[in-house]
C-alpha cells in the first residue's frame, strides 16, 4: 500500500509539473515570453525582442548595400560574438557598440560607433576590402576585420549567423523569421515607421495608407520578405499591429505565438497595420 501511495504521489507530482511546463510554453491559458525565432532548414535561433532588432538592422543594411547573405552571415556571428548582439556602452579596454569596435583603432568616435548603423556600415566597409571573403570560413573572414585574441571563436555562432542571415534577407522567404510581442496599448506612429524604414533601407516609395497603415511596393520577393520580418522584428518599438505579404499574415498578441499563418497579402507590397 506505501508503494502505492508513493506511486501515486510521484504521478501527482509529475502531472502538476508537466501542467506548469505546458502554461509556460503558452499552451495554456498564459501567454509565451516575448520573444524572436529563426527556424531555417531545421536551425533554430532563439533571441531576444532587442537582439531581433539589432540583428534585423544588421541585415537590412547588408541588403541596401546589395551585399550577398555570406556578408551578413559574418556581420551576425561577429555581433553574437562580441556582444551577443547588444548595442553595448562599453567593453574590453575602449570597446563600444554592437561590434566592440575600438576608437584607437580608427573605427570611429565613441558616439558614431555607439550607432548601430555607423557600426555596421562599418563592418562592412572593412569586410568588403578582404579579398576572397565570400568563401572563407566565417571565423577566418571575421578575425580579418576585427583582429580579435580569440580567432576562433566566431566559428561557435556560425550556424545561428547563418540561420539568420538567410532569414533576415529573405533568401530563405515565407516567414522563416518571427517574433512573439505582446498586445500593447500604444498607438504606432506612420511617419516614424517610414522614418525608421528608410534609414535601415533607403528609399522603397513607401507610404502612408488609410488609418496609419503603412504600405511598402516591393518588386522582389526576398527584399519583401526581409522588410516583412524587420518590421516584425522592431513591432514591440514602433508599435506595429499586423503585417502582411505573400499570402502570409502575422499579428501582434497571442496570435504571434502562431507565427506566420495563411492569408490574402499580396507579393506587390507590405501592408503593415498600427497599433
Amino acid at each position: 500500500m506505501r508503494l502505492l501511495r508513493s506511486t501515486a504521489s510521484l504521478v501527482v507530482i509529475a502531472l502538476v509539473a508537466l501542467a506548469g511546463y505546458a502554461l509556460w510554453q503558452g499552451t495554456g491559458p498564459l501567454p509565451d515570453p516575448e520573444k524572436c525565432t529563426a527556424d531555417v532548414g531545421g536551425h533554430i535561433v532563439g533571441i531576444d525582442l532587442g537582439q531581433g532588432q539589432n540583428a534585423s538592422l544588421i541585415a537590412a543594411v547588408g541588403v541596401r548595400r546589395g551585399l550577398p547573405a555570406r556578408a551578413v552571415s559574418i556581420a551576425l556571428a561577429t555581433a553574437f560574438q562580441e556582444s551577443k548582439l547588444r548595442n553595448l556602452p562599453g567593453g574590453d579596454r575602449d570597446s563600444v557598440g554592437i561590434f566592440q569596435q575600438r576608437p584607437s583603432q580608427g573605427w570611429g568616435t565613441v558616439a558614431q560607433i555607439r550607432d548601430p548603423y555607423f557600426a555596421t556600415n562599418a563592418f562592412y566597409d572593412a569586410l568588403q576590402k578582404i579579398h576572397g571573403y565570400e568563401t572563407m570560413r566565417i571565423t577566418e573572414a571575421a578575425q580579418k576585420v576585427q583582429r580579435s585574441g580569440f580567432p576562433e571563436a566566431y566559428e561557435d555562432h556560425a550556424p545561428d549567423g547563418r540561420a539568420l542571415a538567410s532569414a533576415l534577407t529573405g533568401f530563405s522567404p515565407g516567414g522563416r523569421f518571427t517574433c512573439v510581442v505582446h498586445d500593447q496599448s500604444a498607438r504606432g506612429n506612420a511617419r516614424t515607421v517610414l522614418a525608421t524604414l528608410t534609414r535601415a533601407y533607403g528609399d522603397l516609395g513607401s507610404s502612408q495608407g488609410a488609418r496609419q497603415d503603412v504600405v511598402v511596393p516591393v518588386s522582389d520577393n526576398r527584399l519583401g520578405w526581409s522588410v516583412a520580418q524587420w518590421m516584425v522584428a522592431h513591432a514591440s518599438t514602433l508599435h506595429i499591429r499586423s503585417v502582411a505579404f505573400d499570402g502570409k499574415q502575422w499579428r501582434m498578441g497571442r496570435d504571434s505565438e502562431q507565427g506566420w499563418t495563411r492569408s490574402s497579402a499580396k507579393k506587390s507590397q507590405v501592408l503593415v497595420t498600427l497599433g
